[in-house]
């Protein structure tokens, strides 16, 4: 079974597409190509085919992928009636969709809202904190130079 496909072609970074026909089983880059029939530029939109070998190709069975099916259908080439045409209305699955924030049950939305207002409390008594504990070490600070004042004279 032949399939019609792009090749990556073109420098790092900057690729450009070969279409080809090939065999099905095979990776696009194993260098066994039945024929090129086309090459596609992404960064110009630039499309050149052989619309005679295509359809003849078609004709015979080989199968185009959803990519060169929207090539095909731009240029305006004649696709067989068991082409299969991709959806383009289909709309991606999302992963995990109750992480979601607007899909959480609104307890959890009230809990996150009334979380802060205790977090405010408790940096409040954060905030006192400090205060005392530098009064303490200012009280104890006078009592250390005597100390080392001590040491000094014997």
């Amino acid at each position: 079974m032949l399939a019609i496909r792009l090749q990556r072609v073109g420098r790092k970074a900057y690729p450009t597409y070969k279409i080809i026909v090939q065999d099905a089983h095979r990776h696009p880059s194993s260098g066994r190509v039945v024929a090129y029939v086309g090459s596609f530029n992404p960064h110009t939109k630039e499309v050149t085919l052989d619309k005679d070998s295509i359809e003849r190709y078609m004709d015979n069975g080989a199968q185009p992928t959803s990519r060169v099916i929207r090539l095909l259908q731009d240029a305006k080439v004649k696709l067989p009636k068991w082409v299969d045409l991709p959806k383009t209305d289909a709309k991606k699955a999302t992963r995990n969709p109750e992480k979601l924030r607007k899909n959480r049950p609104e307890e959890e939305a009230v809990e996150v809202a009334e979380a802060p207002a205790e977090e405010v409390a408790e940096n409040a008594e954060a905030e006192v904190a400090p205060e005392a504990v530098a009064q303490e070490q200012e009280q104890a600070e006078p009592e250390a130079p005597a100390e080392v004042e001590e040491k000094e004279a014997e």
